[in-house]
């Protein structure tokens, strides 16, 4: 399986560019039920915003009202391919520890995968495989 096999698609994505303001961010985040919005120029991811961006940016006291998202933008987010696979994925996530990850295919922005989205796969196989042991058990009997 690929991260392209599970990854939400570009239009599923929130995305702006770099001189979006805070604010709209926050209402983009807020009105899509998202934590980040990916930052694109031609195509490309050029930055990512957290909610935790703007809850640090936020909390350090900063005037927000004429902040866009290059203020506060991760300006180097880190990327998969839409080609590799799950297991390296998470790999390189503990390594970057990040929770989000904009998917590129052919250097362009393609979709993105949470953390949250990996959690649902796995209960998704989690299921499956109990459902494989349930069937090869004997039936559960009360005394």
């Amino acid at each position: 399986m690929t991260v392209k096999d599970i990854c939400r698609p570009k239009d599923e994505l929130v995305s702006a560019s770099a001189d979006t303001a805070v604010r709209e961010l926050c209402r983009l985040m807020d009105e899509r039920k998202v934590g980040c919005v990916v930052i694109e120029s031609d195509a490309e991811p050029t930055g990512i915003v957290t909610d935790r961006d703007v809850a640090m940016a936020f909390g350090a006291g900063e005037p927000l009202d004429e902040w866009t998202a290059e203020d506060i933008m991760n300006r180097e987010p880190f990327t998969a391919q839409a080609g590799d696979g799950i297991f390296e994925l998470c790999a390189a996530m503990a390594e970057h520890g990040v929770r989000r990850v904009p998917v590129v295919d052919d250097g362009e922005l393609y979709g993105i995968v949470t953390l949250d989205d990996l959690v649902i796969l796995l209960e998704d196989e989690m299921h499956n495989i109990s459902e494989v042991i349930r069937s090869e058990s004997p039936p559960f009997q009360t005394a």
